[in-house]
């Protein structure tokens, strides 16, 4: 199956800086631009939340912007089920940051899986949604579709119906907790041959299995959920030698490349957040992994 270029409605719309609060969860904080001029003050304000019902998901809402705003989206080994008003979509994992061109009025509410969870509520492996935006109709029977439209379309509150959803088909799925365990190692700087061997697995079945739960291999998502690391700390104020040294990589140069690499731009860029015009478009940052940017 490959959407590619179906989705009707624009894209994803993921990782805006928020703040940690005391108690774990998060407070909203209004996007800004590459200049640095607050997109709420015209619309546009994000917000999220960790999920009461999905371990390790989070609950996003975006406002609708004025105009056509451009953003880059990172990748973070994540999926999202994502309503608009027109219609439920499905953004997969994705391998490079990609640009999207937000739809002016537009309103999303969103719920982004932790890795290795979507393919479980989905029910399709998440390699076969890579890099891909699906309507879920694409997925799921039309009919069961349309009435869940219906039913988060009328919700006094859109983000617990995609909640109660999720949690519904989870418990009908066996549960994976080696996939937890490989994406936590991998999170915390493991090696591919040590998270294999202390999953019990040989490289090729970790390699399979990592396919089918996140979308791609062990050694992707590592450099995925490690550029998450390195920006996390980069965007903190730590000096790009240090980033590199405490985040893993060879040397500073390294590190350097696989910023332009995954974000298709240098680390400079993504920390200034410069804005550029391209006719009616403004570019905005999309930093990736809210649980990282906090």
């Amino acid at each position: 199956m490959d959407g590619r270029g179906t989705d009707p409605t624009g894209r994803r719309l993921r990782r805006l800086p928020v703040a940690r609060t005391a108690a774990g969860g998060f407070r909203l904080v209004a996007n800004r631009s590459r200049r640095g001029a607050r997109a709420g003050d015209a619309g546009g304000v994000y917000e999220e939340r960790l999920s009461r019902r999905v371990d390790g998901a989070v609950v996003w809402r975006r406002g609708a912007l004025p105009d056509v705003r451009r953003a880059r989206v990172l990748p973070d080994g994540c999926m999202d089920l994502i309503w608009t008003a027109g219609g439920l979509l499905v953004a997969g994992p994705d391998t490079r940051a990609h640009l999207v061109d937000d739809v002016p009025g537009t309103s999303y509410v969103g719920l982004r899986f932790a890795p290795g969870t979507g393919p479980r509520v989905l029910g399709v492996p998440a390699h076969e949604l890579r890099d891909a935006r699906v309507p879920l109709d694409a997925l799921w029977l039309g009919r069961e579709v349309r009435e869940l439209t219906d039913r988060v379309a009328e919700a006094s509150d859109r983000a617990r119906v995609l909640e109660d959803l999720a949690a519904d088909r989870l418990r009908g799925v066996p549960d994976d907790p080696l996939s937890r365990a490989v994406a936590a190692r991998l999170r915390a700087g493991g090696s591919v041959a040590a998270v294999a061997r202390a999953s019990g697995l040989s490289a090729r079945q970790l390699h399979r299995r990592s396919l089918t739960a996140f979308g791609y291999g062990p050694k992707t998502l590592a450099r995925v959920l490690r550029l998450e690391r390195a920006l996390r700390m980069a965007r903190a104020g730590v000096p790009a030698a240090s980033v590199a040294a405490s985040a893993g990589y060879a040397d500073q140069a390294h590190f350097s490349r696989e910023v332009r690499e995954l974000t298709g731009v240098q680390l400079s860029v993504l920390l200034s957040g410069r804005s550029s015009r391209r006719g009616a478009k403004r570019e905005t940052e999309m930093p990736s992994g809210s649980r990282t940017t906090a």
